[in-house]
């Protein structure tokens, strides 16, 4: 007899032991598919019923584990004082602590284990604004559905994932968790995340539920600094920050996180409007909210509260329900409860949320993880086979003059330089705590790779290196390699030494960027350059007259200017985690074709940010790229570019009629023709503006995009579906939301400048 109930099974019995009848429970959630919502209801409804205050309390507690001791967490959870952990990630401890709740406690409710899954686990893929760059939803689906499993294998059952911040400012770190400065491109990303997080079902085991940050407008920090305030006027908000949210509520994510940072001087872990008012009201929101990494005791530090007790009371209040770390809602909300300052039915309400999030994922009835199974399901060859596909797929060739690009097969010598190319852990990106460093291959790995018969085609030398100015709170996790260049003379030699290498060889390859630790949280820049030496590397290497090859490592846009006019070749790589440098030698010999476009403008200089494609029209539109005094305002590289080994022709674009009515939906269709020596991809994107309103509108807005792949030659019809609802907007004017009548410029091609297709329409009101 297996003595190791669930938790389900002996909260069965703890149910039955009172002379009240207590009908059969549902049937297995795993065996039997999703339970009906009356049975699930009243389960939930039943466990809260026997629940006490401070045991509701403790549902409400996360508390993160930063040590392996196990033995004040075995207290907490007998003491009924946790519904979560943070950062535990191994299998036996999980497994662990999971059976002291199931076994040792009076309801034996499972624990939900949480951690930061943003692009992968144990295998690492392309950071998230990569996955925008693919523009195809299907690599986020994938990539977050093969996180999923590896996650799920060690028990992790929840991510802090996805980030859908709209971010418009190069200089915020956390660019690099997000899907760029597009609502429209934000959206499907968020939505695809979701999907691939929570699969078909989260009661499926390699389901872990998806938690959806940080709501809202984080990313429009002023001057680009974490956790600073953001300012955002009321169309803006509902135009641009709130809809990827909205998209990924639809998407059926299970649960949100407020943002750190006043919004409009609301600070967002106690702002009733959104928690309460929009997602839960409004929207419908179904699952749970977690605060932030402290944000409840955060609200005495904004001054928006007066001491922990009253952040206690503000943030329940407002609607958050889960607390993640600080434990103020364990040290007050009792208190507050029996005052009535938070009502009874308020905590009800937050333990119902989280109860059905754990049912819905089926703790109840397999709460346990397998520690013998879980290493055999990391970095398997099916994950990295996918994640060198991603990072293939989510590259931006840049510049490519004389067509450098691809490397012939056997280009003779190649010489490797940058302190980038060799590095195991920055190739990874930030956010990727899980992951062994050892198991990524470095851009230097994947190149000799191709030539393991001639170990000397692919020569290497670091040039100079990155020195850090400011600490990492990713240190203890990811610390640097040490500096090995400490004097001037060793500085030199090692910059001389690179440039004759480059001099010696065929051609050369530089990989910079910027470490891992500068994109990512706490980790803003008030420069956008490439940082150190490197771009004095970089013009050295060309002034040697061979051809010169830039591959950038890097989760924010870059200001290269004078690459962008020197450098022959330009790949921007992003950080593409575990396969990148197998990903990255395929895009340089040609295996595989750059296809992806940017999912967010470059700027010349950081005195341009925040800079983004959808501005709004001046009084001098013909002005607009030269605004500035001391130089062009027009950006480096636009929201959408993207070059390709191959050419293309985007033309005869055709309408389904001129007119539609609002709340019907347009069929846009324009012939797609290779006319390249490459098998390639290209990305049909369409933008619309509305020439007048109640409200001035952006001069181009993305409403429609489809990545597809031609042969040599061939001709495609592309149809885009444009719906009238994508057309509507929230309008100051009128205090709500509407598709206006009026007439519309629409515009398909291959990034936000193109002008070679352009039609009108109208919409008219039924």
């Amino acid at each position: 007899m297996d003595l190791r109930l669930t938790a389900r099974a002996r909260l069965t019995i703890a149910l039955s032991l009172p002379l009240i009848a207590v009908l059969p429970l549902h049937r297995s959630v795993a065996a039997q598919g999703p339970a009906p919502d009356a049975a699930q209801t009243r389960f939930v409804d039943d466990l809260i019923h026997r629940m006490t205050l401070e045991e509701k309390i403790g549902q409400m507690s996360q508390i993160a584990l930063n040590t392996p001791d196990n033995t004040s967490a075995e207290a907490e959870v007998r003491a009924g004082h946790v519904g979560s952990f943070l950062f535990v990630t191994d299998p036996a401890r999980i497994d662990h602590l999971q059976h002291v709740a199931v076994e040792q406690t009076r309801l034996h409710i499972p624990i939900l284990f949480g951690f930061d899954v943003i692009h992968g686990f144990r295998t690492v893929y392309p950071v998230p604004l990569a996955m925008a760059a693919s523009w195809d939803p299907e690599v986020p689906a994938k990539v977050q559905r093969m996180a999923a499993r590896e996650a799920s294998a060690a028990g992790v059952r929840w991510t802090f994932a996805p980030m859908v911040d709209i971010a418009r400012d190069a200089r915020w770190g956390r660019m690099m968790e997000g899907a760029g400065e597009d609502p429209f491109l934000g959206s499907r990303m968020a939505e695809a995340q979701v999907r691939g997080f929570q699969g078909t079902a989260l009661s499926n085991p390699d389901s872990i539920v998806a938690c959806v940050k940080h709501y809202a407008g984080y990313g429009a920090a002023d001057g680009g600094r974490d956790y600073d305030s953001s300012n955002i006027s009321d169309a803006d908000l509902q135009n641009i920050y709130l809809p990827p949210f909205h998209a990924a509520e639809r998407a059926g994510a299970g649960t949100f996180m407020p943002a750190y940072m006043d919004l409009n001087g609301v600070p967002a872990a106690g702002n009733h409007w959104l928690l309460r008012d929009v997602l839960k009201d409004q929207w419908h929101f179904q699952g749970f909210v977690v605060s932030d990494w402290d944000a409840v005791r955060n609200l005495v530090t904004h001054g928006f509260a007066k001491d922990d007790a009253d952040a206690a009371a503000r943030s329940a209040n407002a609607g958050v329900d889960m607390e993640m770390t600080s434990h103020i809602f364990r040290d007050h909300l009792a208190a507050l409860v029996k005052s009535g300052t938070v009502s009874q039915a308020t905590v009800d309400e937050a333990v119902r949320r989280i109860l059905t999030i754990k049912y819905r994922l089926g703790l109840f009835d397999h709460p346990y993880a397998n520690p013998n199974n879980a290493a055999a399901r990391m970095v398997t060859p099916e994950q990295r086979a996918e994640a060198r596909k991603a990072g293939a797929r989510t590259a931006v060739l840049l510049r490519n003059e004389g067509s450098v690009l691809p490397l012939k097969k056997s280009p003779g010598t190649v010489a490797v330089i940058g302190p980038l190319a060799d590095s195991k852990v920055d190739i990874g990106g930030s956010w990727s705590l899980a992951s062994h460093p050892a198991d990524n291959v470095s851009v230097l790995e994947g190149l000799r790779r191709r030539f393991p018969s001639q170990p000397n085609a692919v020569r290497y030398s670091k040039g100079v290196e990155i020195e850090r100015t400011q600490p990492s709170i990713f240190d203890d996790q990811f610390p640097e390699p040490p500096l090995t260049l400490h004097t001037e003379a060793e500085k030199h030699a090692a910059f001389q030494q690179a440039i004759d290498l480059v001099k010696s060889s065929d051609v050369a390859v530089l990989v910079l960027g910027e470490l891992m630790s500068m994109s990512g949280e706490q980790a803003a820049r008030s420069t956008l350059d490439l940082p150190g030496r490197q771009e004095e590397l970089l013009e050295a290497a060309v002034a040697t007259g061979k051809p010169v090859v830039l591959v950038l490592l890097n989760a924010r846009p870059l200001a290269i200017n004078w690459a962008a006019q020197h450098v022959p070749a330009i790949l921007e790589a992003w950080y593409p985690g575990t396969e990148g440098g197998n990903a990255i030698a395929d895009l340089l010999f040609g295996d595989a074709v750059p296809g992806g476009k940017l999912p967010v403008t470059f700027p010349r200089s950081v005195g341009q940010e925040p800079l983004f494609y959808a501005r709004y029209l001046t009084m001098n539109p013909g002005n607009v790229g030269n605004m500035y005094w001391d130089g062009p305002s027009a950006p480096l590289y636009p929201f959408g570019f993207g070059l390709s080994y191959s050419t293309f022709t985007i033309a005869d674009l055709k309408l389904s009629t001129p007119q539609i009515n609002a709340g019907a939906s347009l069929e846009v269709t324009v012939t797609v023709k290779n006319t390249g020596q490459y098998a390639a991809d290209q990305v049909v994107q369409l933008y619309t503006h509305q020439r007048s309103g109640s409200a001035s509108r952006p001069v181009r807005e993305l409403k429609g995009f489809r990545r597809i792949t031609l042969q040599p030659g061939e001709s495609k019809p592309v149809t885009l579906t444009l719906d009238t609802h994508d057309l509507g907007f929230w309008s100051t004017a009128t205090r709500a939301f509407a598709i206006e009548p009026g007439t519309f410029d629409l515009w398909v091609g291959d990034s936000s400048t193109s002008t070679a297709n352009h039609a009108t329409f109208e919409v008219t009101h039924p």
